[in-house]
């Protein structure tokens, strides 16, 4: 059995230094997400590199919904494609900090559509089963780390549009990646330690278990909110936290110690998400995307059976729920 990698979204941030990390710490096949500009996004994770690019695909998956015109290939054909209109530029939707670190658009847009979108999310599930068969493939380690913020300080500044697509982005949206990317786990049949050792792999370089890991956040925890606010974000957050634990309960099952779900808190990261917060975030506590991610990795290495299903930050402490 052979195994690979996943990250999803992996333009930017958080994800594209994780892919990074894991193309030049590991042998295994990356396979990586962007929602758009997916050359553009194969060229930023290589630049720099020593590493064989064919282990690398890019494929588009928008957990949004909302298509936004680029050059960028679905990485199988869709059905029902979205066809493009020529007209003036239109005001951005629910400008959110990661909007800003958008590719820049010219004069043709797509339809924007209100909804998750699945179909994305199944077309490069597809691909992967195409390109990782079951019988000879597993997925080794995953990190699912979709996420907007839109900060209310009162009751009075949630605004349903926004709150909305918070819940799609941030919960929905790796709700749709654990129900299509969680199969590819592995059964309780494999063999992890010669699949390992096969690949070539880096024993040092990954956890000894399957992790499928999920972005939560600090600020989604019950029990550590002391100073409210963030309604939207928060709730989500909590969601993933409790989908993490669903999950993991789930692969108790059918996996047992072969693989696992936790959930993850980077801490405050220099990304487009909490760029409104860089000026009043302590400089020792505003961490760089590659510090997060060498920090998060770590964490996922360091795994034992009876961590599963909980909430852990980027110094390996357990966030309660």
């Amino acid at each position: 059995m052979q195994p690979w990698i996943f990250t999803s979204p992996a333009s930017r941030g958080i994800g594209l230094e994780l892919t990074r990390k894991l193309l030049s710490t590991t042998k295994l096949p990356v396979v990586a997400t962007a929602r758009s500009d997916v050359d553009g996004t194969k060229s930023r994770i290589l630049q720099g590199l020593d590493v064989d690019d064919k282990r690398l695909q890019v494929l588009q998956l928008d957990v949004t919904g909302k298509k936004l015109a680029m050059h960028s290939q679905f990485p199988i054909p869709i059905s029902s494609p979205i066809q493009s209109e020529q007209k003036s530029r239109p005001e951005p939707y629910e400008s959110t900090p990661e909007d800003k670190l958008a590719s820049p658009l010219t004069d043709i847009y797509l339809s924007i559509h209100p909804t998750t979108d699945e179909k994305s999310v199944a077309a490069a599930a597809s691909h992967c089963t195409a390109h990782f068969p079951s019988k000879s493939h597993y997925l080794h380690l995953a990190f699912c780390i979709p996420g907007i913020l839109n900060p209310e300080k009162s009751p009075a500044q949630i605004d349903y549009a926004k709150a909305l697509e918070t819940f799609k982005v941030n919960t929905l949206g790796t709700l749709l990646l654990v129900k299509h990317f969680s199969p590819f786990l592995p059964r309780k049949i494999v063999d992890l330690s010669s699949s390992l050792s096969s690949s070539s792999a880096s024993s040092s370089a990954l956890p000894a278990s399957a992790v499928f890991a999920l972005m939560s956040a600090r600020v989604g925890s019950i029990t550590d909110n002391a100073a409210g606010g963030w309604y939207s974000y928060r709730a989500s957050k909590a969601g993933v936290a409790q989908l993490a634990k669903s999950l993991d309960i789930y692969l108790k099952n059918t996996s047992a110690e072969k693989a696992m779900c936790v959930a993850l808190h980077p801490g405050t990261v220099k990304t487009g998400l909490s760029e409104d917060f860089w000026k009043t975030t302590p400089k020792e506590k505003l961490f760089e995307p590659e510090f997060a991610a060498e920090s998060l990795l770590g964490v996922v290495r360091g795994l034992r059976m009876e961590d599963r299903g909980r909430v852990w930050d980027w110094e390996g402490k357990e966030i309660p729920p």
